[in-house]
């Protein structure tokens, strides 16, 4: 069986970052871009736990999907299963520089936020105790300041 092709990507050279992991063209001929929002670097640190990664994503996707620019654009958001960081995709076409203003507000949102997480409620989540708004916050404050603030070129582009 053919490798699909984000597992071609060399994880032991990988760094955080925001990366174009793919473009897709429906059946309909809309174009949905998948981003690789990388956040750690992949066997060479501690992956972010699940229960971050779980109020991470109730706080971004509620983010996402409420911008006034990007909210009609923006189809998913969600973590990744190797707890490295999260997927977003988007409708339409964006070089990964193109989104970096809206990763880095979505970022401090989750940051900066307080409060109860959205959604994480018995009867809106099916595990809403499995959640780590604290680690969260913590992820997305390193994530800002280490890559976010001051990004590179490598800071877009998957190594070779």
């Amino acid at each position: 069986m053919k490798k699909i092709a984000s597992f071609t990507i060399d994880h032991t050279r990988l760094e955080p970052g925001i990366y174009l992991s793919r473009r897709d063209v429906t059946p309909l001929g809309d174009v949905v871009s998948t981003y690789d929002i990388r956040m750690t670097r992949p066997n060479r640190e501690a992956a972010l736990s699940p229960e971050a990664l779980h109020a991470m994503e109730h706080l971004a996707a509620t983010y996402l999907r409420n911008h006034p620019e990007w909210g009609n654009r923006v189809i998913y958001w969600g973590p990744m299963g190797c707890c490295t960081g999260n997927y977003l995709l988007l409708s339409g076409e964006y070089q990964p520089e193109a989104i970096l203003p809206l990763v880095k507000e979505t970022m401090e949102f989750v940051r900066d936020f307080e409060g109860e997480v959205p959604g994480a409620t018995e009867r809106d989540c099916g595990n809403y105790t499995f959640m780590d708004l604290k680690s969260a916050k913590e992820a997305a404050r390193r994530y800002v300041a280490e890559t976010l603030s001051s990004p590179s070129s490598s800071t877009f582009s998957y190594p070779e």
